[in-house]
């Protein structure tokens, strides 16, 4: 399995943000540390995506905003949003990491995961919730305008709504979008299924049981649309322990990931992941057993 991977992604930081390099670069750790030999996973490093390729989601304005560190178009930037310095290039990179993902998935039929921040699934008419561009849609409209697939459906198990990739994909025919999300949470959308958007919100302590029948809905779902391949935006925030929670948690623990993952392999379609939110000390024990769901 390829693993996406830059350590350019844990250079900036901010005391305090949730968001912090540790998510990535713990997990690169974990995984180098139970895979010594190199036997099961093969790291690639990203380069960063081009203007072109964010031109295709994001208005040259937004671009500009990002760019210019927030001195530009402001408006188009949530108050709450860290400008870090270089942050251009941080999200330039993480964009061009979902690319290098789901190019190499198209390429060679395999499940890859991109392990890089920052995340993206909020990112749409606005840059908000940690997110700059937004990953998952710069390298989903790549690969159509490619011509090499025609269909694609995107799941998003991040806790929180990706309201920037509904946003995008509201509409486009060629795109399912389902999200599987607490209500009420941040940002406060997907509160009802849209066209081809279609949302599951669920209530606070959800448990695994209820979560994995959700989700076997929403592969119902996927199936019926029969895409050439699957986007998962891979939030772990869902996990029980996770510190952020506004409202509360659900109540899904460490193997529940495998379970995940082995339910979204059931498909029988070439899929990648991307890494979404997830703030918890065990992120990388989350996300190891998700990837070792996909190796079953």
């Amino acid at each position: 399995m390829k693993i996406i991977y830059s350590p350019k992604s844990v250079e900036y930081s901010k005391e305090g943000e949730p968001e912090a390099p540790f998510r990535v670069s713990k997990t690169y750790e974990l995984l180098k540390e139970n895979d010594p030999e190199g036997k099961k996973f093969e790291f690639i490093t990203p380069n960063p995506c081009s203007e072109e390729d964010i031109l295709r989601v994001h208005s040259k304005e937004f671009l500009n905003a990002i760019k210019s560190g927030g001195k530009e178009n402001r408006e188009l930037l949530d108050n709450d949003l860290v400008m870090y310095d270089n942050i251009f290039y941080y999200a330039s990179l993480s964009a061009g990491a979902a690319i290098a993902a789901i190019e190499s998935c198209l390429n060679d039929s395999e499940n890859v995961f991109s392990l890089m921040r920052p995340p993206g699934h909020h990112a749409g008419k606005v840059a908000e919730g940690f997110c700059y561009f937004n990953n998952m849609a710069i390298a989903v409209l790549k690969a159509l305008e490619s011509g090499k697939v025609k269909k694609i459906a995107i799941i998003d198990l991040d806790l929180h709504h990706g309201n920037g990739t509904q946003d995008i994909f509201f509409g486009d025919n060629r795109v399912l979008f389902i999200s599987l999300h607490q209500s009420p949470e941040y940002p406060g959308t997907g509160l009802k299924s849209v066209g081809n958007c279609i949302n599951f919100p669920l209530s606070v302590k959800t448990d695994e049981k209820l979560y994995l029948e959700k989700l076997e809905e929403a592969i119902s779902e996927i199936k019926k649309f029969n895409p050439d391949l699957i986007g998962v935006s891979a939030g772990f925030d869902t996990y029980k322990k996770d510190p952020i929670v506004e409202y509360g948690n659900f109540d899904l623990d460490i193997k529940s990931y495998e379970k995940i993952a082995q339910m979204i392999k059931s498909v029988e379609k070439p899929f990648f992941s991307i890494l979404e939110g997830g703030y918890s000390s065990d992120v990388p024990s989350l996300i190891e057993s998700y990837l070792n769901g996909l190796e079953k």
